[in-house]
């Protein structure tokens, strides 16, 4: 033990199984890593990099994975120290824990970047941490993986995360609350679609329903809001926050910000308070990754989070499911690209040969009810639905009977929009409910095996884990 209108449609999320918060955490350290060394330039980013902390980690004090040349991997933080200005955020709390915690690998192999999340929640067998400073270490057991980074600081975290994928780590960024909602501002705001009005006091979050462009304040609420939003699991809400994260990336890297040195150092001058890097992350090192970066198709960045499930033990926890999960850390850690199996040309299995359908995605309405016991299934699946073009109506769990097959309800008159969304699934009935308006009903059974041109879920794990990408991530109304 321890030492103790719904109008409005996404271009939404391909999420690959389940995820907790990927938060806008990805996007403060990414864009910062991926920009900030383009000050070079002009002269300026010394300046600014002189003002982000920097923390001494002593990685020979463990035994590390190998690392591959030329392969890099950074250790990206989203921390949620409520102290200082971060003490509004639910007030101020000791200690802390990463609100989220991932791996961004850029390969030289194919001009790519992966971001993975390794969900808060997750239950792992942690290895032991030496005391280090105030904190107190910790003996090997078995716990929440975030954990680690209150009983050891980031030196337990960085080992931690190395020892249980096996991926080698070559440096940490860890931005605050408060850092990610200053960078939103200077880059003046991110266009988002809300589908329904959303109304979190717990976020401090207050929006209409429609296209409109959150500062700074509203996408911290948005990025962290949980219960105003979706079927209320921290489960769904990684779908959201991955087509922020598209949308911030893409804004970022776009011409009128990166060709303008002013708005360069203005959107890392904002930040640099909230940033904290290992003290080997020197501006040279980052200089490199800027180049490595601009030769990155934004449409190979991809965002995947580790397989996993229901912990058999606390369903409110996380279980990474395996072998899947540690077949993804070591395509990560061998540098070994990801990609996204796509059906041949002419292959349907077992489908039988269906008409097209006779009405266009976006005139259905489609509400995604989840029964069964995988968490943010209806989330994700809805999502994917809403990439279709459908228009998401709201998930959640039926209230009653659960069908033995995945089944598409309609109302009267609805029969064809109906069969629109059957026509998206691999394996699925339709039936007439006369209850039902306008709006059709999925309801998820044990027999779900995903969206046709997504690979079954007893494919290999290379082939069934889906990557979303940047472009993908970039939302629309």
């Amino acid at each position: 033990m321890p030492k103790r209108p719904s109008s409005c449609r996404s271009a939404g999320s391909r999420a690959v199984r389940r995820g907790l918060s990927l938060g806008g955490w990805v996007a403060v350290a990414t864009t910062a890593v991926v920009i900030g060394s383009s000050l070079t330039a002009y002269g300026a980013y010394y300046d600014i990099y002189g003002n982000i902390s920097q923390e001494t980690v002593d990685t020979d004090s463990w035994d590390r994975p190998t690392k591959v040349e030329g392969a890099l991997n950074i250790m990206i933080i989203g921390s949620d120290v409520r102290s200082g200005d971060n003490a509004q955020y639910g007030g101020q709390i000791e200690g802390e824990r990463p609100d989220t915690l991932l791996i961004a690998h850029i390969s030289p192999s194919y001009d790519g970047a992966v971001l993975v999340n390794l969900p808060r929640d997750s239950i792992v067998d942690m290895p032991s941490c030496e005391p280090n400073g105030d904190r107190p270490g910790m003996e090997a057991h078995r716990g929440m993986i975030n954990s680690a980074m209150n009983y050891g600081g980031v030196q337990c975290q960085w080992k931690v995360v190395e020892q249980l994928t096996g991926i080698h780590i070559d440096h940490f960024v860890s931005v605050d609350f408060t850092g990610f909602k200053e960078m939103v501002d200077a880059i003046g705001g991110v266009e988002m679609c809300i589908p329904e009005p959303v109304d979190d006091p717990k976020a401090q979050l207050t929006l209409e329903a429609g296209l409109q462009t959150l500062n700074g304040e509203q996408a911290l609420g948005y990025m962290r809001s949980r219960y105003g939003q979706g079927d209320g699991s921290d489960l769904s809400r990684i779908d959201r926050q991955q087509v922020f994260l598209g949308a911030m990336l893409r804004k970022v890297m776009s011409g009128e910000i990166m060709s303008s040195p002013s708005s360069i150092y203005s959107f890392l001058g904002s930040v640099t308070d909230s940033i904290t890097v290992d003290d080997q992350f020197t501006v040279d090192k980052m200089t490199d990754i800027a180049i490595q970066m601009r030769e990155v198709d934004m449409g190979n960045i991809r965002f995947i989070t580790v397989p996993n499930g229901a912990h058999p033990d606390d369903p409110n926890r996380v279980a990474w499911t395996q072998p899947d999960a540690d077949q993804l850390f070591q395509a990560i850690a061998n540098d070994t690209e990801i990609v996204e199996d796509k059906p041949e040309e002419g292959d349907g299995g077992d489908e039988k040969e269906e008409a097209a359908p006779t009405v266009d995605p976006s005139q259905v309405s489609v509400e995604v009810l989840n029964g069964t016991d995988t968490s943010g299934l209806a989330g994700t699946v809805g999502a994917a639905l809403q990439e279709k073009g459908f228009v998401l109506a709201g998930t959640g769990n039926p209230q009653g009977p659960i069908p033995g097959q995945t089944t598409v309800y309609y109302g009267p008159g609805m029969e064809e929009h109906a069969n629109t969304v059957a026509a998206q699934l691999k394996k699925a009935v339709v039936a007439e409910n006369p209850a039902l308006g306008t709006t059709v009903q999925l309801v998820i059974s044990a027999d779900w095996d995903g969206l046709k041109g997504e690979p079954s879920s007893s494919g290999d794990v290379l082939d069934s884990i889906e990557a979303k990408t940047a472009e993908e991530s970039e939302s629309a109304c």
